[in-house]
């Protein structure tokens, strides 16, 4: 497929590999610490941030589309709480991955994803999860949502950037798209290193994608209460995803 170049994200270098995480009981100490730790309150003024990852590798090419249209749902559920502030960041091809820069407008962000054309590839979690824990050493991000079908990595690596990444108090939403086995067991283990939250979901059933971005831009914006209430309201997937946020 021929790729259009999109003059609005930048390629993101690919730093060393973090050391692997060793044992059972050290991951289980780890988790407890994440849980334990305090989230931050927000300074009075300022906007929510989340950091939206995309898989852009062929396998998501018919999907593509249909999700960049329904990702507006993340800024509608925030409106009452202050607003968001949104990252792109997507991987595809041959080692590219792309960043935008923040963002508070839908508009804007739509017409970023639509600009984005699907190259085969394998997957780059790992790198996408280790640019977030930069942006969140620079300036917090209250949440990262992951939008995949696959996975291609060393799931040991991999969890120890999340594990860095979760130290920040930053959660990944993992939401996963099919039911590829290897997939979801990283998956999950993304986001309990984080102490964020999985969710398998059906593009056939677009209306669920909308509440789960919205539950989580919820969270982004206005924190746990916020999204518990989203939640409660929304009902359904959205208020399972809640449930699993310790």
């Amino acid at each position: 497929m021929v790729e259009r170049r999109n003059k609005d994200v930048t390629p993101v270098g690919a730093p060393g590999q973090p050391a692997r995480p060793s044992g059972r009981a050290e991951v289980d100490a780890f988790l407890d610490k994440v849980a334990a730790m305090p989230r931050p309150a927000r300074a009075a003024g300022t906007r929510g941030r989340l950091l939206f990852g995309m898989d852009a590798t062929a396998s998501r090419e018919p999907t593509w589309d249909q999700a960049c249209h329904i990702q507006g749902e993340m800024f509608a559920a925030t409106q009452a709480l202050g607003g968001l502030d949104v990252k792109l960041v997507f991987y595809r091809g041959l080692g590219e991955l792309k960043a935008s820069g923040w963002t508070a407008s839908g508009v804007e962000l739509a017409r970023l994803m639509t600009s984005v054309r699907c190259l085969a590839g394998q997957t780059q979690i790992g790198s996408l999860i280790r640019h977030a824990a930069e942006e969140s050493r620079k300036q917090r991000i209250d949440a990262v949502v992951f939008v995949g079908d696959c996975f291609e990595e060393e799931i040991d690596t991999v969890g120890a950037t999340a594990g860095e990444l979760g130290l920040l108090g930053t959660p990944v939403f993992m939401f996963h798209e099919g039911f590829d086995s290897t997939a979801e067991r990283a998956y999950r283990q993304i986001a309990r290193l984080t102490g964020g939250a999985y969710v398998r979901f059906d593009l056939s059933s677009p209306a669920e994608l909308k509440r789960l971005l919205g539950a989580v831009a919820a969270y982004a914006a206005g924190g746990r209460k916020a999204m518990l209430e989203y939640g409660r309201r929304e009902g359904g997937m959205a208020l399972l995803l809640t449930h699993q946020m310790k």
